[in-house]
């Protein structure tokens, strides 16, 4: 039975979930759901995830909510070690970047770009400042490592990339990060990357 991933195509996190699959190979049916027209918050999508966010995954009869948890999922279903790694620490490894990417770049990129992309209430300013703060982090340390939890790609790289590469619109420029730049363009060269559209606002107006 084949898989489907319930999506929005200007969502990162819907992003990160479309990455992954391609990545990996796998193959699902992709459904756009019509945010503007309230369709996640319709029953039926309520009951696939009660917080009525995308993406979702459907597997069979198996629904799993949360763009990171969706990682982790098809990661464990193909056995992928290489990009969810078992040993403990190369695990505490993978998961505190993926709490980062659930913490400080939601907070920081994906929030400022919120701002200019749809509207979002938010102090512009305050966004920014978190979305450098987390940038000058990520920048030290890819500059000592090509991935951001090892020498190899993990499913910590794809939770990061797609608000962080697509900061810019956001207003964050990403000029002063020389280590995270090329961390981006090492995860354009992987093979199976699918780029996330890019939107005509902030620095990319």
């Amino acid at each position: 039975m084949s898989m489907t991933l319930y999506n929005f195509p200007l969502s990162g996190h819907s992003h990160r979930a479309r990455l992954f699959l391609s990545l990996l190979g796998e193959k699902a049916d992709i459904v756009d759901v019509d945010l503007a027209q309230g369709e996640h918050k319709s029953p039926t999508f309520l009951a696939m995830n009660s917080l009525g966010q995308v993406p979702v995954l459907q597997d069979g009869t198996t629904s799993i909510a949360d763009s990171n948890a969706i990682l982790v999922y098809l990661a464990k279903k193909a056995g992928r070690t290489d990009w969810l790694p078992e040993t403990p620490e190369e695990a505490a490894r993978v998961q505190r970047w993926l709490s980062i990417a659930a913490g400080e770049i939601a907070s920081g990129p994906a929030s400022a770009r919120l701002i200019t992309l749809f509207g979002a209430k938010l102090d512009p300013e305050r966004t920014i400042a978190k979305a450098h703060a987390i940038l000058k982090v990520m920048d030290d340390e890819l500059a000592r490592s090509d991935y951001l939890a090892g020498s190899r790609p993990t499913i910590a790289d794809v939770a990061a990339y797609s608000y962080v590469a697509h900061a810019p619109e956001g207003n964050v420029a990403l000029d002063d990060y020389g280590a995270v730049r090329a961390w981006i363009a090492r995860i354009e060269a992987l093979p199976g990357f699918v780029p996330m559209p890019i939107s005509r606002v902030g620095l990319r107006a």
